[in-house]
């Protein structure tokens, strides 16, 4: 499929390459939350209309996610980021003091999917899973951080710096057969990988948030929640959305998705959000992937014909996302961030363990010109 007029539809000036950051969103979906403010306004933002009209909007934002990632559009549960979603299980779930959870390769891990497992190191064991240069490891090193006061597996399906792509299917079929729940962040792959079924990779739990491959407004996000597993967790915020109280006058939560939502939710980011899915969703999630990992292979390319660049990523294509890490030696990752940022050219600094690394992550309207720009400028340098 052709994507050369698709940049159209994506209004920047720039050369934008860091969508693993923050994607640009389509016009359609600016304009759909235009539009929802224009009509929630008008009838009334408390009225028994618009009350028909946010419930309409629930489900059907339900149904588009639930749509993408396969699972009953109840287990879909609207947050403002991933980091959100990842503390509902780190904050919720009832550890014993000599229980353990296992986390991916500790400080390789992006700080979202760290810092709230890290914070649970005073009061139980947390486990960093050894990994190798990419950031993978093997089912026996699995099995051998695992035993029976494992309570729960921490995991990135898609790594944020190296772009490696984890099995998460088969890692899944392991942790059943240790029957050990397990969290996965999936920031790095909804929306990027092409079709996938990722409640069939058996997590319990997933968060993911829409302003990244999405192309959906900041502070959305998704929290999944297994409707089996949903009793493994304690709602860490509470209101009137999410509990009653029964005839003896005691609490008691109410049934998914309502548990893990109080509050009132943004309302316009979710009409931006379900229209960039659709249109997503309309130019098909296999077509996006070959457009985006054919960018990423002529960037490896052409990057490989500076003799200082050094690339960080599985060599596979089947086995990463679109993200390329890499280096230019004795050049400063920063520095070149800058300059380029000067000529229009949006790229991201990030690191691998603490060494400091350069990013690009394409997205469906860039183009391949727009790579050849960006390695003849590395090249200058």
């Amino acid at each position: 499929m052709n994507f050369d007029s698709i940049s159209e539809e994506f209004q920047t000036d720039k050369t934008y390459l860091n969508n693993a950051s923050v994607s640009v969103m389509p016009k359609t979906s600016i304009e759909a939350m235009k539009q929802f403010l224009i009509d929630y306004s008008e009838m009334g933002p408390d009225s028994p209309e618009s009350e028909i009209f946010i419930k309409g909007l629930w489900e059907k934002t339900r149904t588009s996610i639930a749509k993408v990632v396969k699972c009953n559009p109840d287990e879909i549960i609207i947050t403002q980021s991933v980091t959100d979603g990842i503390n509902i299980v780190a904050n919720g779930m009832k550890f014993e003091n000599d229980s353990n959870i296992v986390i991916r390769g500790g400080e390789h891990e992006h700080h979202a999917n760290y810092f709230p497992w890290l914070k649970l190191g005073g009061k139980i064991d947390v486990r960093s899973l050894p990994v190798n240069e990419n950031g993978g490891f093997g089912n026996s090193d699995l099995k051998k951080v695992l035993d029976e006061k494992t309570k729960l597996v921490a995991l990135s399906h898609g790594l944020y710096n190296s772009g490696l792509i984890l099995p998460v299917k088969e890692i899944g079929k392991e942790l059943q057969k240790e029957n050990v729940p397990y969290f996965l962040d999936t920031a790095q792959t909804v929306g990027c990988i092409g079709e996938f079924d990722f409640a069939d990779t058996g997590c319990d739990f997933m968060s993911f948030n829409g302003s990244k491959w999405l192309c959906g407004p900041m502070g959305t996000g998704v929290f999944y929640c297994k409707r089996e597993s949903s009793d493994l967790l304690e709602p860490s915020n509470i209101g009137g959305e999410t509990a009653e109280t029964n005839e003896n006058g005691e609490l008691t939560y109410k049934e998914l998705p309502d548990r893990f939502q109080a509050g009132f939710r943004n309302y316009v980011g979710l009409a931006g959000m379900e229209s960039s899915v659709t249109f997503l969703e309309n130019l098909g999630w296999n077509n996006i992937r070959n457009h985006i990992i054919s960018l990423s292979n002529l960037f490896i390319d052409e990057i490989g014909k500076i003799s200082e660049s050094r690339v960080f990523c599985p060599e596979d294509e089947s086995e990463r996302t679109s993200i390329v890490s890499f280096e230019i030696e004795k050049q400063d990752p920063e520095k070149i961030v800058s300059e380029l940022a000067q000529k229009g050219i949006i790229i991201a600094k990030r690191e691998i363990y603490e060494k400091p690394v350069l990013r690009i992550s394409p997205h469906i309207y860039n183009t391949k010109d727009e790579i050849l720009n960006l390695t003849e400028e590395l090249k200058k340098l």
